[in-house]
């Protein structure tokens, strides 16, 4: 018998393999659907500086945060320096947690079941003991699980949905501190660069004293920021005279500091995870993310990236120590989607959320480590 071969018309396939994708597309949909993100969001106590306060600094000293500040996601001023949300707010949303509400916030309504956040604008490792050192917000920290634990015990009102033991063991401790203790040794202090780099091994010192404390109180997971390059800030830009720039406009010997204290810090997580019996101890490095924005402002969307969006003097740095965001004479952008510095020294909404992106892909974090993969599920 004779075999009769037969080539089906190229548009009968296209046509075939058309209807098979359009079958299985409900599949696609509900294989995404049958993995939501965290069912149980993981308790989180954070402990740094203005770039993770989400107003603590407005609830301690009552210090006015005015609009323009927050007018992009909250439409009000939260205490945030921001036009909208800060990195530790996308990373919150992203396990579908509550955002943290500020230790100090008495009339906030929150009760912190979900943990709560100490770190306070202007704050660094040292000196130490004034208000809001990184010792300090250990110190805040301890108070608030000992008084915690003590309201529960005594069976108050109320109680049985405050954390208990188990859940302060089990939480997440993030620290993201040490700008502000490398900007001020050049700024207040007036040292050199060699002085500077002199001082980095305190500051690294403090923050595995505070580790350790958490750690001695049953924490085991933590997260830790490196430090942002300071030499990109328009602020520093605009007033530090003698600037040594590099090809991206940015002053090599602040971000050396940076580096340097960054390459400390990241050893340092490298010591405590073998010295510290069962505790997962992540380093990320928040100084690449953030110079890649700026080296790269235009591939990611962005204009100018050494100017603030809210401030005044205009091109280039839009800075004046003397007229800040907020404050009368102030000149806000339209657009701060299209701005990486919000006020000269902290980052847009569009900013914090193009870097909470790349912290959440694991590629910059060491161990890579999934940020959901500190759900309670």
């Amino acid at each position: 018998m004779a075999t009769i071969s037969y080539s089906p018309p190229l548009s009968l396939l296209c046509s075939l393999l058309l209807l098979l994708l359009l079958l299985h597309i409900p599949l696609l949909f509900t294989s995404v659907a049958a993995s939501p993100p965290c069912k149980n969001p993981p308790i989180i106590f954070n402990f740094g500086d203005s770039n993770s306060d989400t107003g603590g600094l407005v609830a301690g000293l009552g210090f006015p945060v005015n609009l323009p500040n927050g007018r992009t996601f909250f439409r009000r001023t939260t205490g945030r320096l921001s036009d909208g949300r800060l990195i530790i707010d996308f990373l919150c949303q992203s396990l579908n947690a509550s955002l943290l509400s500020p230790y100090l916030d008495s009339l906030g309504g929150s009760r912190f079941t979900n943990g709560a956040n100490f770190a306070i604008v202007g704050s660094s490792t040292l000196p130490k003991y004034v208000p809001f050192a990184l010792n300090i917000q250990v110190m805040q920290f301890l108070h608030f699980k000992a008084r915690t634990l003590e309201l529960i015990t005594t069976n108050v009102a109320g109680s049985r949905h405050y954390i208990n033991d188990e859940g302060f063991r089990n939480a997440l401790y993030m620290i993201d501190i040490g700008q502000n203790d490398i900007a001020d040794s050049f700024s207040k202090n007036n040292l050199s660069y060699a002085q500077v780099i002199k001082r980095i091994p305190s500051v690294i010192a403090e923050i595995q004293d505070a580790v350790k404390a958490l750690y001695d109180q049953g924490g085991r997971k933590f997260w830790i920021h490196n430090t942002g390059p300071l030499g990109c800030l328009p602020q520093k830009l605009a007033l530090v005279q003698n600037k040594d720039l590099d090809p991206n406009g940015c002053i090599s010997s602040y971000n050396d500091a940076a580096k340097f204290f960054n390459e400390g810090l990241r050893r340092l997580c490298e010591r405590m995870r073998s010295q510290l019996t069962d505790a997962t101890i992540v380093y990320v490095d928040i100084f690449s993310i953030k110079y890649d924005l700026i080296a790269n402002a235009k591939k990611h969307g962005f204009n100018s990236p050494l100017m603030a969006c809210c401030g005044s003097g205009g091109p280039p740095y839009n800075y004046n120590s003397k007229v800040t965001c907020g404050q009368p004479g102030y000149q806000v952008c339209l657009e701060g989607s299209r701005f990486i510095s919000w006020d000269g020294i902290h980052y847009t909404e569009a900013a914090n959320r193009m870097a909470a992106s790349k912290i959440l892909s694991t590629a910059y974090s060491s161990p890579p480590t999934t940020f959901d993969s500190f759900c309670r599920d």
